[in-house]
C-alpha cells in the first residue's frame, strides 16, 4: 500500500555509510501531519486522505478553511495534498502522520515545485546545441528554425525562448538514508525539486520494483 507525508526541505548535506562512502542527502522536516479528510468512492468517486502540514497564521485563515480544518480538531493548514492507494482502514480524520510510517531502505517519489529561474534562452530551457562560435558564423544561440514553410505558421509546442522552472516536478525512486524521529526529519539519497524551505510530497515509489 502506498504511504505518503508533507513535508519542507531544508537543504542538503552528506553522511557516511557504514563502508565510508559519501553519501549525498536531501534533510526534509516532516512534522507531524494532520488527515483532514477521508474520500470514499461512494461520496467523491475515488478513495484518498488529504493530509494537512505547517500551521496557517491567524490572520490568512478564512472561515470556511476553519470548518473543514476543524472536523479534524486541526487548524487550517498551508500546504494541502491528498495521497491515493492508501489504506483507508489504517485512517481516520484528525490523526496524526508522523515520519515513522517510512523506514530506512524505502524508496519514494518527492515531488515538490523546481526553483523559478525566470526567462531563458532554448540552450538552458531546452537543452538545445549552439551553433559554431566562430567569427563569421551569425548563428550562436538562437532557437534555430521556425518549421517547415509549407503550414506558413509555427506549431504549437515549439522549442523557444521563455519562463523556466517554477513547475511540479516529481523526482523518482530515491532511498531513505534515516529517519530521525525525534527531530522529524527524513533524510533521502540524492537531490529534490524546489528551493529551500519549500514543501514537497514524500509517497512511495510507484515504480518501485
Amino acid at each position: 500500500m502506498t504511504k505518503g507525508i508533507l513535508g519542507k526541505k531544508l537543504g542538503m548535506t552528506q553522511v557516511f555509510a557504514e563502508n565510508g562512502v559519501v553519501i549525498p542527502v536531501t534533510v526534509i522536516e516532516a512534522a507531524p501531519n494532520v488527515v483532514l479528510q477521508k474520500k470514499s468512492v461512494e461520496s467523491d468517486g475515488y478513495e484518498a486522505i488529504q493530509l494537512g502540514f505547517d500551521d496557517k497564521k491567524e490572520s490568512r485563515q478564512n472561515k470556511p478553511e476553519k470548518g473543514h480544518a476543524g472536523k479534524a480538531n486541526a487548524t487550517p493548514k498551508r500546504y494541502i495534498k491528498e495521497v491515493r492507494g492508501v489504506s483507508m482502514a489504517d485512517y481516520e480524520v484528525g490523526q496524526e502522520v508522523k515520519v515513522d510510517v517510512f523506514s530506512e531502505g524505502d524508496v519514494v517519489d518527492v515531488t515538490g515545485i523546481s526553483k523559478g529561474k525566470g526567462f531563458q534562452g532554448a540552450i538552458k530551457r531546452h537543452n538545445q546545441s549552439r551553433g559554431p562560435m566562430s567569427h563569421g558564423s551569425r548563428y550562436h544561440r538562437r532557437p534555430g528554425s521556425m518549421g517547415p514553410v509549407a503550414p506558413n505558421r509555427v506549431f504549437k509546442g515549439k522549442a523557444l525562448p521563455g519562463r523556466m522552472g517554477g513547475e511540479q516536478i516529481t523526482v523518482q525512486n530515491l532511498e531513505i538514508v534515516k529517519v530521525d524521529t525525534e527531530r522529524n526529519l527524513l533524510l533521502v539519497k540524492g537531490n529534490v525539486p524546489g528551493a529551500k524551505k519549500s514543501y514537497v510530497s514524500v509517497r512511495s515509489a510507484i515504480k518501485a520494483n
